[in-house]
């Protein structure tokens, strides 16, 4: 077992984390707790020059103070590869080309310094797309830019949910009911907001009982929460105002893990969520997932020890 690591964590400014339910943060203490040396970086300030990848970082401690959760030391330069030991790379999205570049750069690190997720993977395997990969899990879908398809598409199920293809928090996600008039409305929308395929699929009813977040270590499941919507909406996320539920697996959503926890264990996707619904995988959340507190309260379980343990079996 290694005794002491330098990590360093990738993420938002701290003075926005939200203690209480944070997972960057609960990782965070625990690492503290550990005894690790802790930094923090923006991904902003990552400069690479002839072959070295440096950041300007600050030393950083961490507690459950709210108003008072972190100090910094004084900031100073770190060599990615030569001074750290583990990045976790756990800033919010929006993936675009900003996410990817920094993706690239973190991936010069492989063999030297550990990056959690592995970036190579996050990039190649985006939420919405590497679940393609298991079609039989999924809902019908269908990603197009084409607003015929999309109509055909209605006709053809009845309801259904457009979604940006790279959003996250359930921002820009729309139900469209059947005879709803706003589809076109709602395509010019998208087609302006960005060159990007829309996805569109099947609405399930059962989401108003919830939209279950399942969260795996190294492949395996280790815990989950049911999100149920609030009144009158969709979106169960917990920033757009779901209520977590406890809940157990059922079998259903046993087979799926089984099935896609190997894929996510060999590409080095360590601290995965995925999203279910009514039995149907729908996300599976590699960039920046969170809901590990949620799952601490509930269980009576510490995800983030699951999680560093992992993390220290790869090191040694």
């Amino acid at each position: 077992m290694i005794q002491k690591l330098r990590v360093a964590i990738q993420m938002d400014p701290m003075e926005g984390v939200n203690i209480a339910g944070d997972s960057s943060f609960a990782l965070a203490m625990e690492a503290e707790a550990r005894g690790f040396e802790l930094f923090h970086y923006l991904v902003g300030d990552l400069t690479y020059d002839h072959g070295k990848l440096t950041t300007r970082a600050h030393p950083m401690s961490v507690r459950y103070e709210d108003g008072n959760h972190f100090t910094f030391g004084e900031e100073l330069t770190l060599d990615l590869r030569d001074d750290l030991d583990v990045i976790l790379m756990r800033q919010d999205p929006p993936f675009d080309m900003a996410y990817i570049t920094a993706t690239h750069l973190l991936e010069m690190l492989e063999g030297d310094t550990l990056v959690v997720n592995d970036p190579k993977w996050v990039r190649n395997a985006p939420e919405k797309l590497f679940v393609m990969e298991f079609p039989d899990l999924m809902p019908k879908t269908m990603i197009t830019r084409r607003l015929d398809d999309i109509q055909a598409f209605r006709a053809e199920q009845g309801e259904i949910i457009l979604k940006p293809l790279y959003g996250n928090g359930g921002e820009g996600i729309f139900h469209i009911k059947e005879g709803d008039s706003n589809i076109g409305s709602l395509h010019e929308m998208f087609m302006a907001a960005s060159p990007e395929p829309i996805m569109v699929q099947e609405f399930l009813p059962a989401v108003r009982l919830g939209d279950k977040r399942i969260i795996l270590v190294d492949g395996k499941a280790v815990g989950a929460i049911n999100r149920v919507p609030a009144k009158g909406e969709v979106r169960s996320n917990l920033v757009a105002g779901g209520r977590a539920e406890d809940t157990e697996l059922t079998p259903r959503e046993e087979e799926i893990c089984a099935r896609i926890g190997p894929a996510l264990k060999d590409m080095g996707q360590i601290f995965v969520g995925i999203d279910v619904i009514d039995g149907w995988l729908t996300e599976i959340n590699v960039t920046s997932p969170t809901g590990i507190m949620a799952v601490n309260a509930f269980q009576g379980v510490k995800l983030e020890a699951m999680i560093w343990d992992a993390i220290e079996a790869r090191l040694d």
